[in-house]
């Protein structure tokens, strides 16, 4: 067989496996946690004499089941894929791992419903790889079927998608708002949560199928903003105990994961079974003196490393701040030589590595504390205030008012200053200066980085530039992802910064969270959402309502402008939840009570 190609093309009909089957489910997986959906085409278009193209509205990870109600013996060729050209046809060399397959059929018989046979890939199925319940079958992310060379009328075919999903409630969550842009954001967010979830663990995309922390930690966040389910994250969070990925700041995600966990369902069972290794996994062994750590320590052996979860001891952990430069024997064509780096100087005490540190050992010194292990809160307390003032003393540059790459970098990145921003590190008398460079750095990170400088942004009151962000039209945005066709969120903002990336990665996701959690302000006040506290900022929209999923049922809240001085929220909490709204408008703080609250307050000009 000729040597495939770069794009992804398989073409069934040389292959000595059955290339379609008559269609029999026999679905073993449990039903309360998987779900499976037939799709009917949205559009279809007759392109010639036997030949049309089939658009099911949105991207999902499936198969097709089709019918012919009088047959044909002639050869049957069918296309699947996730992109259109030009010609408006399914792109048959997508590049990067945007996904499509061929397949031929021939001697179909009548009225018989087969399933089409997908070939596997060899990555994403791989010993690495989740795998799927074997009563999925192959299955593969397309939007649009093709179909040449049908003899028999239009009229007797059906022709439908298979989707493949972890349960999800599609009513648990609401969001729009007066921008159009905005809304669509969220809605590809939303259905990126659903579309992703079919291997029943947060993965990173179709590429590998492979779960790394940092991913999954952006998929919690958001899948806690768009459905009440916590379990697909408990799963994801044991499966990282026993295979971790070798960034620092991946690991540096664990006690984040653990630490939304509790926060959202106030349950203690998972921090209290894994306590011991989620403290090794902070890497606090690591620490020096000053309460830095270092990827580059003499700590890191092969013990630890076992210590640390891996099965290969001479793995070694590597700073990863971001998506890094192109290797040079890819022959990629970066539009930035620095990858998503934003030109980071890659020092042995990193900035953003002790900025995740210090981050650990906050939440660690809290959740400690609700398991009553008296000594441990105190220990990370008093490290979380030393890794705090280091910092501060070694990593701020005092002069310019904005912090370096780390220890004996001439350089700052957006990185190394969003980071600190994020996590509440920022002295006040520097706030205004590391959020002046923020924002002099616009979108200069990935779509992972995404998420915290969003976060910084909002932290700092900056609303204004965040809605901007998310709403931008530049080739670094989510309207850029829709506008490219795709349907899920995708690795990276485009082809030209990622040249490898796919069309099905949840970690780009962030927005789903953002408006919820930060925009609308949407938290809870205590552990297990007893308490709610909303501390909206809403920038410039005239409208907004949003219904976030929460254990105790639905937090609904709405924000109409009334005039240029006058707005009303209206929120309505379920169940016996109480909570306050925080408003930097008159009057501030605003009690809630269950059911209905509704608040007319004056607009400050």
């Amino acid at each position: 067989m000729q040597k495939m190609p770069k794009y992804i093309l398989f073409t069934a009909l040389v292959m000595s496996i059955p290339l379609y089957s008559e269609a029999q489910d026999n679905l073993t997986e449990d039903k309360s946690i998987f779900q499976s959906e037939f799709i009917h085409p949205q559009h279809i278009k007759n392109i010639s004499k036997g030949h049309y193209l089939f658009d099911f509205g949105k991207d999902a990870f499936g198969t097709l089941y089709l019918t012919l109600k009088s047959g044909q013996s002639d050869k049957l060729i069918i296309h699947l894929g996730e992109k259109l050209n030009n010609s408006g046809t399914i792109d048959r060399k997508p590049g990067g791992t945007i996904r499509y397959q061929k397949v031929a059929m021939k001697d179909i018989q009548p009225d018989r419903e087969l399933r089409l046979q997908l070939l596997p890939d060899k990555r994403n199925t791989g010993p690495k790889a989740v795998a799927l319940p074997d009563s999925f079958g192959v299955i593969m992310p397309f939007r649009y079927c093709e179909i040449e060379n049908l003899k028999v009328p239009f009229e007797d075919l059906i022709v439908k998608q298979k989707i493949y999903h972890y349960r999800f409630n599609e009513h648990a969550s609401e969001f729009e708002s007066s921008d159009s842009i905005l809304n669509q954001v969220w809605d590809l967010c939303k259905y990126s949560i659903k579309a992703t979830s079919f291997c029943g663990i947060y993965i990173d995309g179709d590429r590998e199928r492979i779960p790394y922390e940092a991913d999954a930690y952006i998929n919690q966040l958001s899948h806690y903003a768009v459905d009440n389910e916590y379990n697909l994250a408990r799963e994801s969070i044991k499966y990282f105990f026993t295979k971790p990925t070798w960034p620092t700041e991946w690991l540096l995600h664990m006690v984040l994961m653990v630490y939304q966990d509790f926060q959202y369902t106030g349950d203690t069972a998972l921090l209290k079974e894994y306590y011991e290794p989620l403290k090794i996994k902070t890497l606090y062994e690591l620490a020096e003196e000053d309460g830095l750590i270092s990827s580059f320590s003499d700590k890191l052996t092969g013990e630890y490393m076992q210590k640390l979860g891996f099965a290969d001891t001479s793995q070694r952990l590597n700073d990863i701040v971001d998506w890094p430069p192109a290797q040079k024997d890819t022959g990629w064509k970066l539009a930035s030589a620095e990858g998503e780096r934003d030109g980071h100087e890659m020092m042995p005490v990193n900035t953003v590595v002790n900025c995740f540190f210090y981050e650990n050992m906050r939440m660690m010194a809290e959740l400690a504390g609700v398991i009553q292990k008296v000594e441990d809160a105190e220990f990370f307390d008093q490290m979380a205030l030393k890794v705090l003032s280091s910092i501060n003393e070694k990593l701020l540059n005092k002069e310019t008012g904005i912090y370096m790459d780390g220890i004996g970098s001439g350089h700052s990145s957006l990185h190394s200053n969003m980071m600190p921003l994020a996590f509440g590190l920022v002295p006040e008398q520097y706030r205004q200066s590391v959020v002046d460079f923020v924002k002099s750095r616009k979108m200069a990170c990935s779509v992972y980085g995404a998420q915290y400088l969003l976060e910084g942004l909002y932290l700092a009151g900056e609303e204004d530039y965040a809605v901007d962000l998310m709403t931008s039209t530049s080739d670094r945005s989510w309207w850029n992802m829709i506008r490219s066709g795709s349907t899920i969120t995708m690795e990276a903002w485009d082809m030209k910064y990622k040249p490898n990336l796919d069309w099905n990665h949840a970690w780009g996701a962030a927005p789903a969270n953002i408006i919820s959690r930060y925009m609308w302000g949407i938290k809870p006040a205590v552990p297990g959402y007893t308490q709610v506290e909303i501390r909206p900022q809403l920038s410039n929209l005239k409208t907004s309502r949003i219904k976030a999923p929460t254990p105790e049922g639905p937090v609904i809240a709405d924000f109409r402008q009334l005039d240029d001085e006058h707005a009303i929220y209206t929120i309505i909490l379920p169940g016996t939840m109480k909570g306050k709204l925080v408003l930097k408008e008159d009057p501030g703080l605003l009690s809630l009570k269950p059911g209905k609250n509704s608040f007319e307050i004056k607009l400050k000009k």
